[in-house]
């Protein structure tokens, strides 16, 4: 009988606490009365009380895991997986973890251009081979639409070698594949499918919001939640079921990926949101909903500014608390945008790109906040709208870059132990990259390892560069040089 009233590693904290026990084990702070008084001060001394460790506080010293398992088993049935596991580095370690338990060196997989750093990474971690696929672009908003399931056919069916599908579903944006006629078409083959749902935690508990990756029939995926739900950050979990997934293995390989020292903080905060989900999820998610609906019907009147909505994408599955705000017409970049809400009206978006901001509406956000976040952009709006400032609307039009592949010379893993050298990033053209480079958020590569770098990438990312765009992976984060993979150079 599944009572997702219990949560497991709460109650084992809260028994170890009325104990009183004197622990002579990690962590050195010892419930609080070593910790540095600043620390102790800003962060408050309950915290630190209920620091304890897995084995020898809430479980015995070797490690039975009895107490963590038990709170997976009842995620599982809250997500409607087969087996579920907690994760203590965000979904990059759901992510590498899948990969490691699927796939071997030299194997095939095809995945979605538009994949995470972590997908990335996990990639080389695992010497797979990549066969991109593009996801589709709306023709004048240059945004992602989701990947075609007519495409993962066409990629499967050239490449019959293949041994896993995998992808991002939703995008940064919000929008969502059709993940159950990708499991179909993929399945016809049997060939199993992972999906990247590090944006969809929220997706199983309301009707509304697009159907969730276990709902739709996918093999694994992995899932944040810190990025929606109550959660610590870093808290996320792996989902998977049916036949194409070893449970076992893929136990065996979140231990690899997962630290041996968990933070208990972490793993109580998962366990919390998902009772907090499976007791009140819909009326929670009904309301946050309802408030982001406003937000963006209010924000689509203000003079200069936009919101992204399924209608104007063409979309079937849109997740209706993002807003994807755009803000070029005011005559400014994201980026600009983001300092003024940040440093003027000391709000917080999610991110900024060239043209626009994102705002997430969970379900701790009221009327209050939402009212906060309409008068900053109508602010704004009334200050810069009309001012015929130079807009990155070239930039918004090359931006589809980021998701075209390009070729490939050699695997990810290849690339990045090859031996390399750096040229500067405008003599890059036609040379292999030897190097991950990442507009964070959103955090999808533009060049990733093994890649011939093409001269439209190379425009857009110094374009970049120059208004602000923030670079994760390069050696270089100015990308004035970029190191590249030590063989001559292919004709462009």
């Amino acid at each position: 009988m599944i009572d997702q009233q219990r949560a497991p590693i709460l109650e084992g904290i809260q028994w170890y606490v009325e104990r009183d026990f004197a622990p002579f084990s990690t962590p050195g702070h010892k419930r609080g009365k070593g910790v540095e008084p600043g620390l102790l001060e800003l962060f408050g001394s309950r915290l630190f009380e209920v620091d304890i460790p897995l084995g020898g506080g809430v479980d015995n010293t070797h490690f039975g895991n009895e107490t963590l398992e038990a709170a997976e088993e009842l995620a599982a049935h809250a997500w409607g997986a087969d087996r579920t596991f907690y994760l203590l580095n965000g979904s990059s370690a759901g992510n590498h973890a899948f990969l490691l338990g699927m796939v071997g060196p030299g194997e095939t997989v095809i995945v979605a251009r538009d994949i995470h750093k972590s997908l990335l990474i996990s990639m080389i971690l695992t010497g797979v081979r990549p066969v991109y696929v593009t996801p589709r672009l709306h023709p004048e908003l240059h945004v992602g639409v989701g990947v075609h399931p007519d495409d993962i056919a066409a990629a499967l069916d050239e490449h019959p070698e293949a041994k896993l599908v995998m992808l991002v579903s939703p995008s940064y944006c919000g929008v969502a594949s059709d993940l159950e006629a990708i499991a179909d078409v993929a399945h016809e083959r049997g060939i199993p499918v992972y999906v990247d749902e590090a944006w969809g935690p929220h997706f199983h508990f309301h009707p509304d919001l697009p159907k969730s990756a276990m709902d739709s029939g996918v093999d694994g995926a992995v899932t944040s939640a810190h990025k929606i739900l109550s959660s610590l950050t870093q808290a996320a979990l792996l989902n998977v079921r049916g036949d194409y997934v070893d449970a076992a293995r893929m136990k065996s390989a979140v231990a690899m990926v997962n630290t041996t020292s968990p933070s208990i903080l972490i793993l109580a905060s998962i366990d919390a949101a998902r009772r907090q989900m499976a007791l009140h999820g819909t009326e929670l998610f009904g309301r946050a909903i309802q408030l982001a609906n406003q937000a963006r019907s209010s924000l689509n009147q203000i003079a200069g500014v936009s919101v992204l909505t399924a209608e104007s994408l063409g979309v079937a599955q849109y997740d209706l608390i993002k807003l994807v705000i755009d803000v070029h017409s005011l005559g400014l970049t994201g980026f600009a945008v983001e300092e003024m809400l940040r440093n003027r009206f000391h709000i917080q978006p999610e991110m900024s790109d060239l043209v626009s901001i994102v705002a997430l509406v969970t379900i701790a956000d009221d009327d209050h906040s939402i009212a906060r976040l309409l008068n900053a952009f109508q602010t704004i709006s009334d200050e810069h709208f009309g001012a015929h400032r130079e807009t990155s609307t070239a930039l918004l039009r090359s931006s589809g870059s980021v998701i075209n592949p390009g070729e490939q010379a050699m695997s990810p893993r290849e690339a990045f132990f090859a031996r390399t050298r750096t040229v500067l990033l405008s003599d890059a053209v036609g040379e292999i990259s030897a190097e991950l480079v990442i507009p964070y958020p959103p955090g999808i590569p533009v060049l990733a390892p093994g890649d011939i770098i093409p001269r439209d990438k190379v425009e857009y990312l110094r374009a970049g560069s120059a208004h602000g765009m923030y670079l994760s992976g390069p050696v270089d984060p100015q990308l004035n040089t970029i190191r590249v993979v030590d063989v001559p150079a292919v004709s462009s």
